[in-house]
């Protein structure tokens, strides 16, 4: 019930208690330069004990090999401190960093991230120990020490206050093939930090009165369905619009997210599209996109092309002279940086990006550009005061809620203070532009590797800046009942069962000790705590499930995050009833077709270009895919009970229809 694509490096957590040692097998004790490797599983947990000094700076890591493992770092009084998952699947290193407040020994955790995974190998040790620094510049170098080193991708760092850059550096390297340094100068291809650009551009498009945010899309975009509903500018801008995402829709239909890609093959695919996820402003869901589809509005309102229209309009105003939209992939850029994923036989390899699109992604940059843009919101050179205003509107939906995104920029607060940034991610690059408008304080951070967090980052960056202006974290945004509701077993054994809430996402209630437990579709199973007798907290997720009884008393329903969930029933074909849904099935949508054939008694769908898609029934005439496009699928019958189609249900895309061919 998390999101699925979660990356927290460093994320520190409540300081709740944990377990005694006493309760604890005997840890393993760690010592510097002393590796220690392991196979792990299931289920299993493995500790270890640090001896540390007070002040003492610590830098450990353990690293994959074949297992995804989340790292959990204790204190001596047996309060959590961190929670350690970087977004490198089964490959590569989960860095550590600590500075110990305490003398004494820290535990250090290590679990598989899904339980009853297959098993692996990995590899703990601690590679530094020294006193911890006492300036700004080289606090930052220690929380980076894990990529300053050669041989590595790493990340550029700059730090504005007061619209100055008080702190600029490079850590690792851009090219690895020629040892090319990362330095302030680097170009980086920023992913979705781009779209406050182009968001910028409608702006300012809507200062000079040549269109207005309310106009409906088709004025514009001719080409586009006519959905029978009114699809705004502005929805486009705050993801309101309700259309399917592109990359989930390119993966779809076979392309490789290394396939050159062009903003044509994009727009192409959107005229393409019959359906919505949902009705323009009902919702906020993510959509790429939408700001395709701003890009080519700018483009065609201005009479240029986007990125000329940028380079006029912004980049040399601001004296951006190493940013431009890379609007082809083989325009050769000087000082750029490239991408890189750990590999599985050890060291990197190179994660290729051959984007060529604009307004949702492909911004190139550095961390010296993205300070002066950053500082144009504190002192206006282009725009002025309306435009800097309009970028940060949120959106109201339909139903009266106001969403936190603006115009390409995420709004919220960190430890009390006003909060304004947006993150980016493509191949391996990783991204983040975040200011603190109240402080006149922002970070710049680009990373060539998705094993960094760079929000993460950016909040220790803060700290070491802005701590005194800080509060202290609260433990929780819920503050729950003083003491857990009492709930009568009889009633905890009707609520158990399976709840649905789209196609492929499952939640399994389960009774255990006398305690409800949760657990969604391929995640972990948490805990859940009674506020009264219907209403359950689960830490885990930070929010309820709320069970719904009928007037019988029975519970056929669920609600979770305002989402209406029914019971359902699992679902166990035999072998041979899974041929009913062999046959080839066709989408007009993304022009492509997907062949289903049972194979060693499992139902899998076969492309000419992707990975097969092993599919295990979860409820009737329901399947869950095993690939990140192809989650949840539901077949459709004739009259006549004879297999008529099917829909995929994934993240960003809902129900796309695959029709049945004779």
């Amino acid at each position: 019930m998390r999101t699925q694509i979660i990356i927290r490096l460093l994320t520190f957590l409540p300081l709740v208690p944990s377990l005694a040692w006493a309760q604890l097998p005997t840890p393993q004790r760690l010592e510097k330069d002393r590796p220690i490797e392991r196979t792990i599983g299931g289920t299993a947990s493995h500790n270890y004990a640090l001896r540390l000094k007070k002040g003492q700076f610590c830098y450990a890591e353990v690293n994959q090999r074949g297992v995804d493992v989340v790292v959990r770092v204790f204190a001596p009084n047996g309060k959590r401190l961190q929670e350690i998952d970087s977004p490198n699947g089964t490959q590569g290193p989960e860095p550590m960093t600590l500075i110990a407040d305490s003398t004494g020994d820290y535990r250090i955790e290590v679990s598989p991230l899904v339980p009853n995974a297959p098993a692996g190998h990995y590899v703990v040790r601690v590679v530094a120990l020294r006193p911890a620094a006492t300036t700004p510049g080289g606090k930052i170098d220690q929380l980076l020490v894990a990529w300053d080193k050669p041989g590595s991708p790493g990340a550029a760092v700059a730090v504005i206050q007061n619209d100055k850059i008080v702190f600029k550096k490079g850590y690792g390297y851009a090219n690895l093939e020629y040892d090319v340094p990362i330095t302030p100068a680097t170009v980086f291809h920023v992913a979705s930090v781009s779209k406050q650009f182009t968001a910028f551009c409608i702006a300012l498009l809507a200062k000079e009165g040549k269109l207005s945010l309310d106009d409906n899309i088709r004025s514009y975009l001719p080409e586009m369905h006519d959905f029978g509903k009114k699809i705004t500018i502005q929805h486009l801008i705050h993801h309101t619009s309700g259309l399917r995402d592109q990359w989930e829709l390119l993966a779809m239909a076979g392309w490789r997210l290394d396939d050159v890609i062009t903003t044509d093959h994009i727009l192409r695919m959107a005229w393409r599209a019959r359906e919505l996820n949902f009705n323009p402003g009902d919702e906020e869901l993510y959509c790429n996109t939408g700001y395709t589809l701003l890009a080519e509005i700018v483009s065609r309102v201005s009479k240029k092309s986007f990125r000329a229209f940028t380079d006029s309009a912004i980049f040399k105003p601001l004296g951006m002279t190493n940013t431009h939209v890379h609007d082809s992939h083989e325009m050769i850029v000087k000082n750029r940086s490239y991408s890189y994923v750990s590999s599985p036989e050890g060291g990197f390899r190179l994660a290729a990006l051959n984007y060529a699109t604009a307004g949702a992604t492909s911004l190139f940059t550095t961390v010296e550009d993205l300070a002066k843009w950053s500082n144009n919101f504190d002192q206006p050179i282009v725009g002025g005061p309306e435009v800097i205003r309009q970028m940060h509107e949120r959106f109201t939906l339909n139903n009266g809620q106001t969403i936190n995104y603006a115009f390409g920029l995420a709004l919220d607060t960190y430890k009390g203070l006003r909060r304004v940034g947006h993150s980016g991610a493509d191949a391996a690059f990783r991204s983040y532009l975040v200011r603190f408008p109240e402080q006149k304080f922002a970070v710049a951070i680009l990373c060539n590797t998705g094993a960094i967090n760079p929000s993460r980052l950016s909040e220790q960056i803060a700290e070491i800046y802005l701590a005194t202006q800080m509060s202290a974290t609260p433990a929780s945004n819920h503050q729950p009942q003083s003491a857990e509701a009492q709930v009568d077993t009889t009633l905890l054994r009707k609520y158990t069962g399976m709840y649905q809430l789209r196609p492929g996402w499952i939640l399994t209630i389960t009774l255990e000790d006398g305690k409800l437990m949760t657990q969604a579709t391929g995640e972990g199973k948490f805990p859940m705590r009674a506020e009264t007798p219907t209403r359950f907290f689960v830490p885990a997720y930070q929010a309820a499930v709320i069970f719904m009884p009928d007037p019988q008393g029975n519970v056929d329903t669920v609600e979770y995050r305002n989402m209406k969930a029914p019971r359902v029933f699992a679902f166990s074909p035999s072998a041979t009833e899974l041929e009913a849904f062999t046959g080839e099935f066709y989408s007009a949508e993304l022009e492509t077709s997907y062949y289903l054939k049972v194979q060693d008694g499992k139902l899998v769908a076969l492309h000419q270009r992707n990975d097969m898609v092993t599919l295990t029934p979860t409820v009737t005439d329901q399947f869950a895919g095993n690939q990140w496009w192809f989650r949840g699928v539901q077949f459709q019958r004739h009259a006549q009970g004879a297999i008529a189609g099917f829909t995929i249900t994934g993240g960003r895309v809902r129900y796309l229809r695959f029709v049945k061919r004779a």
